[in-house]
């Protein structure tokens, strides 16, 4: 469920040579384009994107995957079919499309043991959805995975209310922003993984190794760039930047906002942003810097980094220089463009339904309200179908959060511990001292921040399923940061309708891949 409505208050203690470019043009490296209608094979293969050869997770071949793209409206038909073998890297799999609300499509959410069972190898499933009245960027990827399975999709809007701030907005002005591992994500859970490198447009550098080509984002003096940056790291929050340019943010998670020009703005695994980009410096190569919040990260030998280059200049390494930023992004200053205001009363604690999640940590175990997250064998979503209607009834026991239906809930997170910043993303929907019910920013993936801090968000409960809310670091994902909101169940089977024939086999050809005893879709439960 996207969030529409969102408030954030995080509060503390609430309280000069040319050298030859071993760079590859953008957008000869972008992936094949798809289409709303398509087929996606997820397989094995080795790549090396930062000039270190490992095996991965690939979608149709490639990392990142292909971009999806479609026109506002239109009917999404992607069947992803399972071909992972190599059994070092995880066999099962699924597509949780990021952003997309999924109103009356929850089944095709995209995510083992909340909304389905996992895709067996040689099967497949058909993700067949509607976007409504969404359009902006977005993104796919699977859960607990960090070999690949990450792609964009973008949705245009041929009406859009900002077109006339920007000239170009294509393939060639998506901007993927993925940390990278040299060892396959199994060896590292229930570690404190640090990535190697930082991929831009699926290629980067890393410590020690060797001159790898870098990406390269191609402009034409006196042009406007729609540049959308989708963030797609397992952990790693950026410091985004292009030497000697301005950006203007004008969207964040799928929604529009009020045009805010930056110098850099930080950026969270999972989150999205458009900026403007004039480009009206002159003809040369410009660093494209993209720091990820580790220990000693650096830009030395081209780490961490990409190449503008304007049309006339030559195919060479920038000789830019990195500038402390002097306007930087401030998440309290970006404001939805359209229908601005949280729903309710604007009052703290004033909400519908005032939920209140403690987040502490144990060793590498993450615990809400005291409970750590342990996928069900049983999706929640065939649970509710099942006859499963009470927290006491849903599985994992403590984890399911029932909320009635068309109420405002206003959800604090406060956060003990180490570990943080933490990125948390609601399915299916900053700095401060204040609350902002008047004009705040809208998005799906939010910081709750670290030990000492918490986070408040609203939304309403329009959207009848069992939703995922969870820490969008992979690692801590797997270590149990997670909850999931039931919305309405008693109406979920109404709000559904007819659930897709496809949906409903993917239990029973897990459970025989596993070995277990039938489901409740084989008759083997009855929560009546």
């Amino acid at each position: 469920m996207i969030i529409h409505f969102l408030i954030v208050s995080l509060i503390s203690s609430i309280n000069a040579a040319s050298i030859v470019s071993h760079s590859q043009s953008y957008p000869l490296s972008q992936p094949v384009v798809h289409g709303p209608k398509a087929r996606i094979t997820i397989g094995n293969g080795v790549i090396a994107p930062d000039g270190f050869k490992r095996p991965a997770t690939l979608v149709d071949g490639t990392f990142p995957g292909p971009l999806i793209t479609a026109q506002k409206g239109d009917h999404f038909d992607i069947e992803v079919v399972n071909k992972l073998k190599d059994d070092s890297m995880f066999e099962l799999t699924s597509v949780h499309w990021h952003g997309i609300s999924q109103n009356g499509t929850n089944y095709a959410d995209g995510t083992s043991f909340v909304t389905q069972c996992p895709i067996t190898p040689n099967h497949s499933f058909l993700h067949s959805f509607s976007a409504q009245n969404q359009a902006g960027t977005f993104w796919y990827h699977s859960h607990y995975s960090c070999d690949g399975l990450r792609g964009a999709l973008v949705i245009y809007d041929p009406q859009d209310p900002l077109a006339y701030m920007y000239d170009v907005d294509d393939a060639s002005t998506v901007i993927t922003l993925a940390d990278w591992y040299h060892t396959v994500a199994p060896e590292l859970r229930h570690t404190i993984p640090v990535a190697q490198s930082m991929l831009i447009n699926g290629l980067g550098r890393y410590a020690g190794g060797p001159e790898s080509e870098l990406a390269v984002i191609n402009v034409r003096p006196g042009r406007r760039y729609r540049l959308r940056l989708v963030q797609m790291s397992c952990d790693s929050n950026v410091l985004f930047s292009i030497d000697g340019h301005n950006l203007t943010v004008i969207e964040a998670d799928g929604l529009l906002t009020e045009p805010l020009v930056v110098d850099q703005l930080q950026i969270f695994a999972a989150q999205r942003y458009s900026v403007v980009l004039v480009a009206d410096q002159p003809v040369d190569n410009y660093w494209v810097r993209s720091l990820p919040d580790t220990a000693n990260a650096t830009y030395d030998k081209g780490m961490n980094s990409a190449i503008l280059r304007y049309r006339g200049a030559p195919k060479a390494d920038p000789t830019t220089v990195n500038t402390t930023s002097t306007n930087p992004l401030q998440e309290t200053n970006l404001h939805a463009l359209i229908n601005p205001g949280a729903p309710g009363i604007p009052e703290y604690g004033k909400a519908d339904i005032n939920l209140n999640l403690e987040v502490s940590v144990t060793g590498l175990t993450f615990y809400v309200n005291n409970v750590t997250f342990q996928s069900p064998t049983i999706p929640v979503l065939l649970q509710i179908l099942s006859g499963a209607l009470d927290a006491s009834q849903l599985l994992p026991k403590g984890s399911v959060y029932v909320l009635e239906a068309n109420k405002v809930v206003e959800l604090t997170m406060a956060i003990t511990g180490p570990g943080g910043p933490h990125p948390i993303h609601l399915h299916g929907s900053a700095g401060s001292s204040t609350f902002n019910y008047a004009n705040p920013v809208r998005r799906d993936v939010v910081s709750a921040g670290s030990a000492g801090q918490r986070m408040v968000i609203r939304w309403v409960t329009d959207n009848s399923g069992p939703w995922f809310l969870h820490c969008h670091i992979d690692w801590h994902l797997d270590d149990g940061f997670a909850v999931v909101m039931a919305e309405s169940p008693s109406d979920t089977g109404a709000h559904l309708g007819l659930v897709p024939y496809e949906w409903d086999r993917l239990c029973p050809i897990y459970d025989h891949h596993q070995g277990m005893p039938p489901t409740v879709a084989e008759g083997g439960l009855d929560f009546n």
